[in-house]
């Protein structure tokens, strides 16, 4: 089984306090912009301009770092860069906004940085074979050797002709903010399912730039008990959807392009599509080794075969070359970083952070 990473004592008791802070500096920037002297106060306007541009620059660096706690909690260097991010939340409260500025650049670096070298230094373990070709059934962790090198994939596989797709959603309905949540374990157990892995992406309650909108998610989807979600907002969407059917499975590019059909066991929709019609569809315009490493989650298909699984420390574009090399015909991409879960008969991956939908497998 694949670590588990769980999230860091540290970071998850500062949590709270972190995000006080940035939304007590939200709170007064918006004052601010309420006057009516921000409209003819240039001074006024610059300290707006300030608090904005810092404000941006704090919430993504905090984000990030969650990001990269979530992923590497045993990296030697985040206490740190806790810590360096304490003091700049500590220099923008007072309005000290060009040291708070430096230090949270000075981090994102840092971050970046490490997030490289622990790329770079991932090693497959010795004990897993090269094998491009996927499980016939069941589940499998694999080395796929490709034309751009190796790479570790945790597979699931399951017959279309026995098995039943679902989508289960922690919510009976379209939920907009505090959303309710569920580990994939959870999924899985309430439906007798016997694999399962997480869904689209969402806004999880921990970043701060989810305020408002926790737990949520915007894409379009169609659960269990054939309930649509989000299906306004998304009349016009150019984001890709899968269709589940009795003994089928089809990808569409567009989820324009799909009604709202009920005769279907489940539909879900995220981005972006990495396998059409045997060819990759993602990428293509430089290295694809080039970008933020993690792990994947993917659905695909291959003849009546459909396959969930994770591909670790890889760009997106990399997983679309892995997903071409093991044959298959279609492939989507789901949420990473601390969503990413995959289970079949326990955790293979995961369990990650708990999650508004998932997608299942249940014998027919």
């Amino acid at each position: 089984m694949f670590a588990s990473h769980q999230t860091n004592t540290s970071l998850t008791s500062e949590n709270n306090s972190y995000k006080a802070q940035l939304a007590s500096t939200n709170e007064e920037l918006n004052t601010l912009k309420a006057r009516d002297e921000y409209k003819i106060n240039e001074e006024l306007k610059k300290e707006v301009d300030n608090i904005q541009q810092t404000y941006n620059l704090a919430v993504t660096t905090y984000e990030d770092l969650l990001a990269f706690q979530e992923s590497h909690d045993d990296n030697d260097n985040i206490p740190d860069l806790e810590k360096g991010l304490a003091q700049a939340l500590t220099y923008l409260s007072e309005k000290n906004y060009s040291s708070a500025s430096a230090l949270l650049i000075s981090i994102g670096n840092t971050i970046e940085s490490e997030s490289q070298t622990v790329a770079e230094s991932f090693s497959i373990p010795t004990n897993v074979a090269v094998n491009n070709a996927p499980p016939s059934s069941g589940s499998q962790r694999q080395q796929v050797q490709t034309e751009i090198g190796n790479y570790l994939v945790d597979i699931v596989s399951a017959d279309l002709g026995s098995t039943r797709v679902i989508v289960d959603t922690a919510s009976d309905g379209t939920c907009t903010n505090d959303c309710p949540v569920l580990s994939l374990g959870d999924y899985v157990s309430r439906n007798s399912a016997f694999a399962g892995i997480n869904g689209s992406y969402f806004c999880p309650a921990s970043y701060p730039s989810c305020q408002g909108k926790t737990n949520s998610f915007d894409t379009l989807l169609m659960n269990k008990n054939k309930t649509y979600f989000n299906s306004d907002n998304n009349v016009y969407s150019t984001v890709p959807v899968v269709v589940f059917g009795n003994g089928w499975i089809r990808f569409i590019g567009r989820s324009l392009d799909w009604g709202r059909a009920t005769d279907v066991d489940g539909v879900i929709a995220n981005q972006p599509l990495l396998v059409s019609g045997g060819n990759v569809v993602f990428g293509g315009d430089g290295d694809p080794k080039k970008g933020s490493k993690g792990s994947r989650s993917f659905v695909a298909d291959k003849a009546n075969t459909i396959y969930i699984g994770v591909i670790h420390n890889v760009t997106v574009e990399e997983a679309a070359i892995v997903l071409k090399t093991l044959g298959m015909e279609n492939a989507l991409n789901l949420d990473s970083g601390g969503s990413t879960a995959l289970w079949s008969g326990g955790y293979k991956v995961g369990p990650g952070r708990n999650i508004p939908n998932a997608i299942l497998f249940i014998r027919k």
